[in-house]
Protein backbone atom coordinates (compact mmCIF):
# COMPACT_ATOMS: atom_id res chain seq x y z
CA UNK A 1 0.00 0.00 0.00
CA UNK A 2 1.14 3.18 -0.46
CA UNK A 3 1.41 6.48 1.82
CA UNK A 4 1.84 9.79 1.82
CA UNK A 5 4.15 11.29 5.04
CA UNK A 6 4.47 14.89 5.65
CA UNK A 7 7.24 15.18 8.77
CA UNK A 8 7.11 18.60 10.53
CA UNK A 9 9.52 20.54 12.53
CA UNK A 10 12.89 19.70 14.20
CA UNK A 11 11.31 15.57 13.81
CA UNK A 12 12.66 16.44 10.05
CA UNK A 13 16.49 16.45 11.30
CA UNK A 14 15.85 12.59 12.60
CA UNK A 15 14.89 11.44 9.28
CA UNK A 16 17.25 9.01 7.62
CA UNK A 17 18.68 10.53 4.61
CA UNK A 18 16.89 8.63 1.71
CA UNK A 19 13.73 10.37 2.98
CA UNK A 20 14.80 13.98 2.92
CA UNK A 21 11.65 14.75 0.43
CA UNK A 22 8.94 15.99 2.12
CA UNK A 23 6.34 14.53 1.40
CA UNK A 24 7.46 11.38 1.31
CA UNK A 25 5.95 8.88 -0.70
CA UNK A 26 6.33 5.12 1.42
CA UNK A 27 5.15 1.55 0.20
CA UNK A 28 3.78 -0.32 3.16
CA UNK A 29 3.00 -4.11 3.59
CA UNK A 30 -1.07 -4.35 4.90
CA UNK A 31 -1.25 -4.12 8.17
CA UNK A 32 1.56 -1.64 9.37
CA UNK A 33 0.28 0.56 11.96
CA UNK A 34 1.33 4.04 12.56
CA UNK A 35 3.51 3.22 15.19
CA UNK A 36 5.57 0.91 12.62
CA UNK A 37 5.82 3.70 10.10
CA UNK A 38 7.04 6.21 12.52
CA UNK A 39 9.73 3.62 14.27
CA UNK A 40 10.76 0.98 12.07
CA UNK A 41 10.60 3.02 8.75
CA UNK A 42 10.67 6.44 9.47
CA UNK A 43 13.25 5.70 12.38
CA UNK A 44 11.67 8.90 14.69
CA UNK A 45 12.41 7.95 17.99
CA UNK A 46 8.78 7.52 19.74
CA UNK A 47 9.05 10.22 22.23
CA UNK A 48 9.58 12.91 20.07
CA UNK A 49 6.33 12.39 18.02
CA UNK A 50 3.86 14.54 20.20
CA UNK A 51 0.82 14.57 17.44
CA UNK A 52 -0.39 12.20 14.38
CA UNK A 53 -2.92 12.94 12.11
CA UNK A 54 -3.92 10.51 9.40
CA UNK A 55 -6.41 12.09 6.66
CA UNK A 56 -7.16 15.20 8.80
CA UNK A 57 -7.92 13.30 12.22
CA UNK A 58 -5.66 12.59 15.14
CA UNK A 59 -4.57 9.11 15.27
CA UNK A 60 -3.31 6.84 17.75
CA UNK A 61 -0.04 4.78 16.94
CA UNK A 62 -2.06 1.64 17.19
CA UNK A 63 -4.05 2.71 14.30
CA UNK A 64 -3.51 0.72 10.92
CA UNK A 65 -2.96 2.73 8.20
CA UNK A 66 -4.47 1.78 4.33
CA UNK A 67 -3.68 2.69 0.84
CA UNK A 68 -3.47 6.23 0.31
CA UNK A 69 -3.80 7.66 3.91
CA UNK A 70 -2.43 10.97 3.79
CA UNK A 71 -0.11 10.87 7.43
CA UNK A 72 1.30 14.41 10.07
CA UNK A 73 3.82 13.68 12.04
CA UNK A 74 4.77 16.69 14.63
CA UNK A 75 6.73 17.47 17.43
CA UNK A 76 5.50 19.11 20.56
CA UNK A 77 4.74 22.41 20.20
CA UNK A 78 5.14 25.04 22.54
CA UNK A 79 4.03 28.85 22.01
CA UNK A 80 3.54 31.94 24.57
Amino acid sequence: MQVTVRVYASLRRHLPEKYSSNPIELELPEGTTVGEMIEKVLKLPHDSVKVVFVNGKHSDFDQLLSDGDRVGVFPPVAGG
